[in-house]
């Protein structure tokens, strides 16, 4: 009964892991240095795990006492996720020492990849018959 409570919970896990390995074997093939990233493939990738579970956790929560508020507290925690993702972003936008587009990017990626899980997993929420 569990596993079937928090399955959003292991897909998220199941689809962070497997979008990391490929983003490393990306940095690795095409020898990305990532030495003087504020923040490393690893840090980016527990930060956004850590808003992503937190969101859908609160959101399993929801769906047993409120249903039909699951949307609205869907876009207000995205909401919420991206006000801290510009706050942990600040220090790349303001260095102007480093050639910093590949952070840039590299952020930029993998903060829509989790927008993207976390979607498609409320969606999923969002479509169970209750």
């Amino acid at each position: 009964m569990l596993f079937k409570i928090y399955k959003s919970i292991l897909h998220l896990v199941f689809l962070a892991v497997t979008t990391y390995i490929l983003h490393k074997a990306v940095f690795v093939f095409f020898k990305l240095d990532d030495q003087n990233f504020h923040y490393s493939i690893e840090t980016l990738y527990l930060i956004f795990s850590a808003f992503a579970a937190l969101l859908l956790i609160i959101t399993l929560k929801f769906k047993k006492d409120k249903f039909d508020s699951i949307g609205m507290f869907f876009m207000l925690g995205t909401f919420l996720q991206m006000l801290l993702s510009y706050i942990v972003l600040r220090p790349i936008l303001s260095d102007k020492i480093h050639d910093i587009a590949v952070e840039k990017t590299n952020f930029f990626i993998t903060f829509i990849l989790f927008l993207l899980f976390e979607t498609v997993l409320t969606v999923r929420l969002l479509n169970e018959k209750r």
